[in-house]
């Protein structure tokens, strides 16, 4: 048994298959000088717009409480910037909730998304290829949050999508889609 001033390190699969083989053949299939120039993952912001919350108070709690199991951290509410008539948003209204994750957590739920969320998505056949901004950053987003495993019957009586964006390092979208093909993430086959 371990002293209760010992440490238990722990690394997510994916952070030590990252830097153990997929920089490496990143660097050689990008023919990159130094393997630090290689696309990394930088960090996850999970998003959910609640733009319906300014006429039901629940929808926050509810949102919040999504983002807490699935990621495991606290949300932290996004606030209106200004006042848009058009859709009755005043100024400093709570409009959605995001989470960034980094290190350890961001692997971790990387790994999740690919190995059990997507592959329960019904008539999956792969993310599209077209969601890279000109970064090199990628949006997947989810219509209903009921495919989270985390979540049980009761937190999904209430449906709102979510998104997910991988910020990348990365020096254009190509790097960043050969990154996340090597992670795991299925693209369409049409995409290509």
């Amino acid at each position: 048994m371990a002293s209760p001033k010992t440490k238990v390190s722990y690394e997510a699969r994916l952070k030590k298959e990252y830097f153990e083989k997929i920089a490496g053949e990143l660097q050689k299939e990008l023919k990159l000088k130094n393997i630090h120039d290689a696309p990394r993952l930088e960090k996850i912001v999970v998003n959910i717009g609640l733009g319906r919350a300014k006429d039901e108070k629940r929808l926050i709690e509810v949102g919040a409480n999504t983002l807490r199991k699935i990621t495991g951290q606290q949300p932290v509410e996004t606030i209106a910037k200004k006042s848009i008539a058009s859709f009755k948003l005043r100024e400093g209204s709570k409009i959605g909730l995001k989470v960034t994750l980094r290190g350890e957590r961001m692997y971790e739920f990387t790994d999740r998304v690919i190995n059990i969320v997507l592959p329960r998505l019904r008539d999956f056949h792969g993310v599209s290829g077209k969601s890279f901004d000109r970064q090199g950053n990628y949006n997947l987003g989810f219509t209903d949050q009921s495919v989270f495993p985390e979540l049980a019957y009761e937190d999904t009586a209430t449906a709102h999508g979510l998104q997910i964006v991988f910020v990348l390092r990365s020096k254009s979208p190509t790097y960043s889609r050969l990154l996340l093909e090597k992670i795991g993430l299925p693209f369409e086959k049409e995409d290509r």
